[in-house]
This record gives structure tokens, C-alpha cells and sequence, in this order.
């Protein structure tokens, strides 16, 4: 049942003990602020060092890196559209970030992944929003492939859990 492999949890998923987490990075992969800092931060260097060599990702794409010294063994790193009221992609293009993490992981071979909220800090895709189509690629991911046996969203701040929570009632039953 998908509702039984996914987890919505509160705070910090650079902490997680997870095959990958997803990072919500920016188009050069240099790190930033956000999930992004917090996630190079933990890391260390050598994931600095190794995004260097992947030139880039645009929008809406996504490239898979080690963990180094995190306890996920890879970062996904997924870049998601800056909310421009919708009318520019940013559906589809949020919808590709989470489309292409999963195809990541499957080809990587990883049963486990954890998503921050992608877009909804800085880049100011509305949060609801950006829950549905979150949780609505999550679904139809766990429905067309059952390799994935765990996906995590984390929620930071903790008050998004509420939200997160909502979202996924509706959406996954």
C-alpha cells in the first residue's frame, strides 16, 4: 500500500538515515542558502568538489552526487523553478525535480529517499502548492514501481508539518 512506504517527518533530513536525500539546489550545484547550505554544511567539502564537475542542472532536472560525510549515502540534487505566479512552467517543472529523483534512485538502486519541501523557501513556490504536486508524483511513483521502499518528506520549519500532513491525507488516503 503506498500510504505504508511514505513518512512525513519534522526537522533537519541531513540527519536521516536514508539511502539518498534530496537536495533543493540551485542551477550551479554550489551550494547556498536554505536545505542547500544546510546540506553542503553537513556534507563537507568533497561534495563541494564534486558538484564542481557536473556543470550545472537546469530546471527542473536532477543530478545525483555522493554523501560524503552524511549518512545518506548520495544526494539527489534536484532543482526546482522560482514562483513567478505559475504561468511560467513552474507546475512542470516542480513536477519534473521529483520525477527525476525517483528515476535517480532507481537507476542508483536506492530503496530509500527523503524530500525537503522543493521550491517553497527563497524561490517562493507556495506551499500548499507545492505539497500537492509533492505528494500527487509521490503517489503515481509508488503505484508504477515497487522497487522504492521508503520515501521520507521532511518538513522544516516543523510548523509545515501540519500542511505536509493535510496534503497527504487528501492525496494518499
Amino acid at each position: 500500500m503506498v500510504g505504508d512506504k511514505i513518512d512525513i517527518v519534522e526537522g533537519d533530513i541531513t540527519r536521516l538515515a536514508v539511502d539518498a536525500i534530496v537536495n533543493a539546489a540551485n542551477n550551479q550545484l554550489l551550494g547556498g542558502g536554505g536545505v542547500d547550505g544546510a546540506i553542503h554544511l553537513a556534507a563537507g567539502p568533497e561534495l563541494l568538489e564534486e558538484c564542481r564537475t557536473l556543470g550545472g542542472c537546469n530546471t527542473g532536472e536532477a543530478k545525483i552526487t555522493c554523501g560524503y560525510r552524511l549518512m545518506a549515502k548520495y544526494v539527489i540534487h534536484a532543482v526546482g523553478p522560482v514562483w513567478h505566479g505559475g504561468d511560467r512552467g513552474e507546475p512542470g517543472l516542480l513536477r519534473g525535480c521529483y520525477r527525476n529523483s525517483f528515476r535517480l534512485a532507481v537507476e542508483t538502486g536506492l530503496p530509500s529517499i527523503a524530500f525537503p519541501s522543493i521550491s517553497t523557501g527563497v524561490y517562493g513556490y507556495p506551499l500548499e502548492e507545492a505539497t500537492v504536486i509533492a505528494f500527487t508524483e509521490t503517489k503515481h511513483f509508488l503505484e508504477n514501481d515497487l522497487s522504492m521502499g521508503k520515501v521520507i518528506i521532511g518538513c522544516y520549519p516543523p510548523e509545515n508539518a501540519a500542511i505536509y500532513r493535510k496534503v497527504c491525507k487528501e492525496i494518499i488516503g
